[in-house]
């Protein structure tokens, strides 16, 4: 089983930044993709950004330019570095990984509200 904790939520002004965090725990394999995700009208989640292992990413348009993903691997943990947040951005904020099997497990969330 693995274990997901998220933190670095919280309320900011717009323009300004926040750093979530995920820790993995339990019995983690290398042959994963960590990401976050948040909730989209229209749907459940949206892909937000996801970096592999080998630290291949790939972002969603809106926060191109905006939000850094980054991973280390030795504390199985994942980074999203949000800087020049919009209201817009403000959601639920879902942590995720995902073995190349398919098989993927999912941490409770931290919520980020952005103010205009």
């Amino acid at each position: 089983q693995v274990q997901l904790v998220e933190s670095g939520g919280g309320l900011v002004q717009a323009g300004g930044s926040l750093r979530l965090s995920c820790a993995a725990s339990g019995s983690i394999f290398s042959s994963n993709t960590m990401g976050w995700y948040r909730p989209a009208p229209g749907k459940p989640r949206e892909l937000v950004a996801t970096i592999t292992h080998g630290g291949i990413t790939n972002y969603v348009d809106s926060v191109k330019g905006r939000f850094t993903i980054s991973r280390d691997n030795a504390k199985n943990t994942v980074y999203l570095q949000m800087n020049s947040l919009k209201p817009e951005d403000t959601a639920v904020y879902l942590c995720n990984l995902k073995y190349y099997s398919g098989k993927d497990y999912w941490g409770q969330g931290t919520q980020v509200t952005v103010s205009s």
